[in-house]
Parts: C-alpha cells; structure tokens; sequence
C-alpha cells in the first residue's frame, strides 16, 4: 500500500480497490482533476460499518489529510481518500470510532460522501459547495467558519465538538 495519498493517487494504471466488493473508485473527466468518486459495490444498512480506518498514516494539513483531533491529521491511504463532501451525506467519517459508517441506507452505485466540517476545523483548500442540499453551507472551509447552529445539524468528531465548546465561550 503507497505511503502518501498522492503516491496512492499517481499510479492509476496498476490500481487495486483497497475494498473490493465494498466500494470503487469512479474516474471522471480528465487525468489531474479532481472529479473522482467513491460508490458503493453493495448495500449498507444505516448505521453499519462501510470500511475501519486502518493503515494510516500520519500527515499534515492538507486537501487528502483527515484531522482526527485538534492538532493531527492522517492519511487515509485507500480508496476512502476519494470521498467526497455532502452536505447530506450518505457516510459518516468517525474518527473517534476509526470508522466510516453509513449515514442513511446506502444502494449498489450510491455515491459515498461525508460531511468536511465534521472532521475539519480550518481546511487546506476550501472550495465552493455544489451538492444542492438544503442545508448546503456554499464554501467547504472548516467548521470554524460555521455557526453552532448550523453545525448541530451534523454528526461530528468529537474533538470538532470540542473546538466549537471553545470557541463558543469566548464569544460569550
């Protein structure tokens, strides 16, 4: 298994799915963009188990890393590094559990996708959100750039939850 995301990302002509018969990486557009997808190869009942976050890596801040406590991120090193964000997303990234697990009954061809801010306090690349969802917060940032209000929305990472705990009381 590569070492980084982006040896992982390179070689897309030996790729093997990390999860086969889980999910799949989908390639769209051309080479360099970034227009991939991760949909699942079967059912997931709401609640279950998608993939265990396992092999990974420690990383720094930046567009593949997921931040898994206030101060450190990892790598995912799999074809979980191709989930993309939703604001009604179909997964949740739980990194207090080490786990992706299904946010509402995902279908055979469902694309998986979780929430950014749930894990993500201050993002490396925020970029414009085109999900359409009706709780769509436009700019994917961090969720330090997000109301309380609009947070509790959403199931987040405990040390999110924390950060916002912070946050809120120096504003009172």
């Amino acid at each position: 298994m590569p070492s980084t995301a982006t040896e992982y990302n390179q070689d897309t002509n030996s790729y093997k799915p990390s999860h086969p018969t889980y999910f799949k990486v989908v390639r769209q557009g051309t080479p360099g963009e970034f227009s991939s997808k991760l949909v699942a190869e079967r059912a997931f009942p709401k609640g279950s188990v998608i993939a265990e976050l396992k092999g990974l890596t420690p990383g720094e801040k930046r567009y593949s890393s997921v931040q898994v406590s206030e101060n450190e991120h990892i790598e995912l090193n799999s074809d979980l590094l191709y989930m993309n964000h939703s604001c009604d997303p179909s997964a949740i990234m739980d990194v207090d559990r080490m786990a992706v697990t299904a946010n509402k009954d995902i279908a055979p061809g469902d694309e998986l996708t979780f929430f950014y801010p749930s894990t993500e306090w201050d993002m490396a690349q925020p970029f414009s959100c085109w999900c359409g969802s009706s709780k769509c917060i436009k700019t994917v940032q961090g969720a330090q750039y997000l109301s309380t209000q609009v947070l509790n929305q959403f199931h987040l990472s405990k040390h999110i939850t924390e950060l916002i705990k912070k946050r809120d009381e120096k504003t009172l």
